[in-house]
């Protein structure tokens, strides 16, 4: 017998290791990219682009955000097809059309052509990310989902890190070609997508019978480990579609995600034109590059803290106050920041602000596939991203309509910080709400 539970052992450890080293950092790195197309705009805003096509910053927000309206409309729809026709096939289609669509952005002329590329980018890339996190959920049993969320989820922060230097050396390359470096910087981002959306193609399988790199005894088990939780979670009515429209919690969720995403957005969108402003508020000088470093800085420690929170979370099974608290900092922080006395001091408030919003993400979505499966989940993680990214197009939007009314950030980084605020309530308010995930033990 015991015998027996080490060699189950064994196999667990060497398929979620597998799964680990083979899914998780290709998935990342589709995320990675799908992160750095939809706010390429944020470091072409301040570099040029707002100048070129004349843009307020109301309409450079609208240009932000109108993005979510494509996304949100197709969002359901898509993950419902990825479901139906595989992810491999569906995650592949979503990465190559909204690489063409982003490829768009090296040639447009005025604030309409700006808009429609931008809503015709939402569509295109409409269930990528819900679809990502299901297809995660359709490889990893409960116990190990918030590890591997958690490693997906650093490709978020990554991506500013990696992201915003990189967006800073194409735009320094401004007139090669005869482009402005705005230009030139769409075009560079957005090449890989479509590459590796290609590539995704022929490298993704759709469950654990098709991997190849699996051995059988890895099969059955993942196999028979997911079948079990599915077969739980639908005796309690989990699997049918309607739940993940008529479940108060699922709801609940959503508004949470949205201010989490509110807060997310207002910072991607609009950090980068943050910094340009210190040279007038602080009377600072940085060239192109030194401001997409400044930018970088605040998401290097934020991929820290999503490590080691998302560590702590793992050991003791996700709580609701792993989403809480750091909603709740980031609170306290963001509305703060922009009335400190130099620009390192504000760099360093904006930072504990985006630790406390990557801290929470990657332990909020190990919540909703605890009590949903199959169509219901596929439906029902889709909804909440669906309503938590309507704050995608709230965010920027108002944060750019707020600050050409006011003149200054500080009324629309309160609004940000309000809605942190509601989202930490309802967090703690989820106590007992959700059940714990399935253990070998439970069962």
């Amino acid at each position: 017998m015991h015998s027996k539970t080490q060699e189950m052992s064994q196999v667990e450890r060497s398929a979620i290791a597998k799964v680990s080293i083979r899914l998780v950092p290709f998935i990342a790195l589709m995320f990675f990219i799908n992160f750095l197309d939809r706010t390429a705009i944020s470091f072409a805003g301040p570099n040029g682009m707002t100048t070129d096509l004349a843009l307020t910053t109301a309409q450079f927000g609208f240009a932000a955000g109108i993005f979510f309206f494509g996304y949100i409309v197709l969002e359901i729809p898509s993950n419902l097809a990825l479901h139906k026709y595989g992810a491999r096939r569906w995650l592949a289609r979503i990465m190559v059309t909204w690489g063409i669509v982003a490829l768009l952005f090296t040639w447009v002329s005025s604030a309409t052509e700006l808009y429609v590329l931008r809503f015709l980018l939402g569509v295109a890339e409409a269930g990528f990310f819900p679809g990502a996190i299901l297809f995660l959920s359709m490889w990893v049993p409960a116990r190990h989902r918030n590890k591997i969320l958690a490693l997906f989820y650093l490709a978020q922060p990554l991506t500013t890190v990696i992201g915003a230097p990189l967006a800073a050396m194409l735009i320094q390359a401004h007139g090669a070609f005869g482009l402005e470096g705005w230009r030139i910087m769409f075009f560079g981002v957005a090449v890989p997508a479509i590459l590796v959306g290609i590539i995704a193609w022929f490298y993704l399988a759709d469950r654990p019978d098709d991997a190849k790199w699996l051995t059988q005894a890895e099969k059955d088990w993942l196999n028979k480990e997911l079948a079990s939780e599915d077969k739980i979670k639908a005796a309690a009515h989990g699997g049918m579609m309607r739940i993940a429209f008529t479940d108060g919690r699922v709801w609940l969720l959503s508004v949470i995600y949205f201010g989490l995403i509110y807060g997310l957005y207002a910072l991607a969108f609009f950090l980068p034109t943050i910094i340009a402003g210190f040279e007038a508020k602080f009377g600072t000088k940085f060239d192109v590059f030194d401001k997409g470093l400044i930018t970088a800085i605040p998401y290097l420690p934020a991929a820290v803290a999503l490590y080691f929170w998302s560590r702590d979370a793992s050991k003791r099974g996700v709580k609701v106050w792993h989403i809480g608290i750091p909603a709740l900092t980031g609170a306290i922080s963001i509305p703060i920041a922009l009335y400190m006395g130099s620009p390192e001091a504000t760099i360093l408030v904006i930072t504990i602000t985006a630790c406390s919003i990557f801290a929470a993400l990657p332990n909020f979505w190990a919540i909703p596939s605890r009590f949903l499966t199959g169509p219901a989940a596929a439906a029902g993680i889709a909804l909440i991203n669906t309503i938590g990214n309507i704050a995608g197009f709230a965010a920027p939007y108002i944060t750019g309509l707020v600050k050409d009314s006011t003149g200054v950030y500080e009324l629309p980084m309160f609004i940000v910080g309000g809605l942190l605020l509601l989202s930490a309530i309802l967090a703690f308010s989820l106590s007992g709400r959700v059940q714990e995930p399935v253990t070998a033990a439970a069962k």
